[in-house]
Formats: C-alpha cells, structure tokens, sequence
C-alpha cells in the first residue's frame, strides 16, 4: 500500500525541520490508511503543541491537516514546546518533564492489538527521558504499521539538556525504524 511515497507496512520515521510537512505526510499516512484498510485497529498519538513564534507555527496538531473518524481510537497530548517557550535551561527541563508525565498518562490508555499506530511529534514526550522511548517503540511494534513523525534540525538548540534528551530518542527511533524519510 503506497500513496504517500513509502509503504504503509512495518515501521516508518519522518524527519525534518519545523514546517517541513512532517505532520501533513502523517495525515496523509492516515488518510491512505483509512481509505484502504479502514479505522479498526487504528490508533493515533498527537503529542505535538502548538505556538506560534515570529508568525509562524511550530508544532502542529494533526487536525490542522484531517479529520480523524470518531471511530479511531485518538490521544492527544496538551504539550508544551520547552524551548521556545522556556527562558531557562531549567524552565525547559521543567515543561519537558510534565509533557513526559502528561504523555506517559496518554499511554496508559493505549488500547491492545493495535493494527496501525500513527504519531505525531514522537519525541515530545521524551525530551526528558529518552530512555523512555521503548514504551512506544514496543507498543508500536505490536501494529501491522507504525508511522512516526518527529523533529530533527538544530534550529531550536544542540547544547542544552531537552535538545540532548530529544537528539538520543530521535537516535533511538532512527535505529528501530525499518525507514527514516528525511523531508529536510
């Protein structure tokens, strides 16, 4: 099954910058699922925040780009974006570690035997624990197909402990995905 320029079978990462279509191409994901294979089975995850910065949005919900059908099991995540919105390196630390508790609630709720799980920002929620990631790389793994979006630049920071934290979980997702798509 194609239709988004990779197959819509095992594990797929995309990758880029802020406003590269990583989201758009998860909802396209979605939509070429939902249109063959139906919404039993299909769960989405949408750990993404949105702010605006110097009139542009960073994030970005999955909304924005489909209509998920209420017969999808969804979650999303009330995120905080800790870089931009942050003025300290504590205050970073400080919002990624409650997205961390807010998403690990969020995966507590997972419904069993998954058919197609759907991310959207996949580190959000490990920007404070990295290590973390294997909860949903091992969830993700129980899917006929996983497809993960996730941020991968330096514009937002390199040196700083969320960017360290979300440089090793985008590591970690980049080695257990059978394929990375690079929209940089």
């Amino acid at each position: 099954m194609t239709g988004v320029g990779f197959p819509l079978s095992g594990s797929t990462l995309v990758t880029g910058p802020s406003n590269a279509g990583k989201t758009r191409t998860t909802a396209a994901a979605i939509d070429t699922w939902l249109d063959s294979e139906g919404p039993e089975g299909v769960v989405v995850l949408d750990f993404a925040p949105e702010l605006e910065r110097d009139g542009t949005v960073l994030g970005g919900r999955l909304d924005r780009f489909i209509t998920v059908p209420e017969s999808v099991w969804i979650g999303r995540t009330d995120a905080s974006a800790p870089r931009a919105e942050s003025e300290t390196n504590d205050q970073a630390v400080a919002l990624a570690r409650e997205n961390a508790r807010r998403a690990e609630h969020q995966m507590d709720t997972l419904p069993g035997n998954p058919r197609a799980v759907f991310v959207n920002d996949a580190t959000i929620p490990f920007q404070h624990d990295s290590a973390a990631v294997s909860r949903l790389t091992d969830y993700c793994d129980e899917a006929d197909v996983a497809v993960l979006n996730a941020f991968d630049s330096d514009e937002l920071g390199v040196d700083d402990p969320v960017s360290r934290a979300e440089r090793d979980a985008l590591d970690r997702l980049r080695r257990w995905a059978d394929r990375t798509v690079d929209l940089s």
